[in-house]
């Protein structure tokens, strides 16, 4: 049964928690409320044992989310005051901080800090209807949700330039090819093939999937000596641990 937090439902099923943007009414539109109840939502995925994967979508048949809430954010006593709102609480960090595998489910509008939200995560799953778009620039302002860094990571230095310069929307099937979301499948079947995908991750080993993440997400920024050394330090912590204790893979071994 899921445990409505206004603009944010949360649930769990098993080892996979679900995650919900819900103000359908403003294509779930990012504002402070939602902000502080994503990060208690973060925060149970994260201390949560149970919780091996979890998944973010949003309601409604308009999109995944349109964005910040300019109506609230770009209002007194400044939008440069207002963007300080958001960073009180370090939403962006806490995705980071989670080892578990996190899957994106994407329909419809994905704007700004919707696609920023999407690109902390480790999987992107796309309807065949999703529209991608990073307005900042053209609003005068810049992505304040690491998206200069998280989009250029995921899909290059010259596309991430164009696209956050040009205000221009970026298709779906193009989002694939530019490798900004993993796949597209027809439209309104983006949450059933992410829930496929998180059945399965959560029969994997969680601390082998932690030691992927961490090898990838701190070594991309290391020398390849030191990103090599990283990754040994990580299998040897793995394989004791496995030795160990045989509870580590409660839902099996991978």
């Amino acid at each position: 049964m899921a445990e409505k937090l206004g603009p944010i439902l949360y649930s769990k099923h098993g080892p996979i928690a679900y995650i919900v943007l819900n103000r359908p009414g403003l294509i779930n539109a990012y504002n402070v409320q939602m902000r502080d109840e994503l990060f208690q939502a973060l925060e149970a995925v994260y201390q949560d044992p149970e919780v091996r994967v979890a998944i973010f979508t949003g309601t409604g048949s308009r999109g995944f989310c349109a964005g910040a809430d300019l109506s609230e954010f770009s209002t007194a006593p400044s939008p440069v005051a207002s963007r300080r709102v958001r960073w009180d609480r370090d939403v962006w960090g806490l995705f980071l901080k989670i080892k578990k595998p996190l899957i994106a489910a994407l329909h419809g509008y994905v704007i700004g800090s919707g696609l920023e939200m999407a690109c902390l995560c480790d999987i992107r799953i796309a309807s065949e209807d999703a529209t991608f778009r990073m307005p900042e620039v053209a609003l005068g302002m810049i992505p304040a949700a690491g998206g200069t860094q998280t989009i250029a990571r995921a899909m290059g230095l010259g596309p991430t330039m164009e696209m956050l310069l040009t205000n221009r929307q970026v298709t779906a099937r193009e989002a694939k090819r530019l490798g900004l979301v993993h796949e597209v499948v027809p439209t309104g079947a983006h949450l059933t093939k992410s829930k496929n995908i998180a059945q399965t991750l959560a029969l994997r080993s969680t601390a082998a999937m932690a030691a992927v993440k961490t090898a990838i997400l701190e070594g991309m920024d290391l020398p390849l000596t030191k990103g090599l050394e990283l990754e040994e330090r990580l299998v040897a912590r793995v394989l004791k641990g496995s030795q160990s204790s045989a509870s580590a893979f409660p839902y099996g071994r991978p």
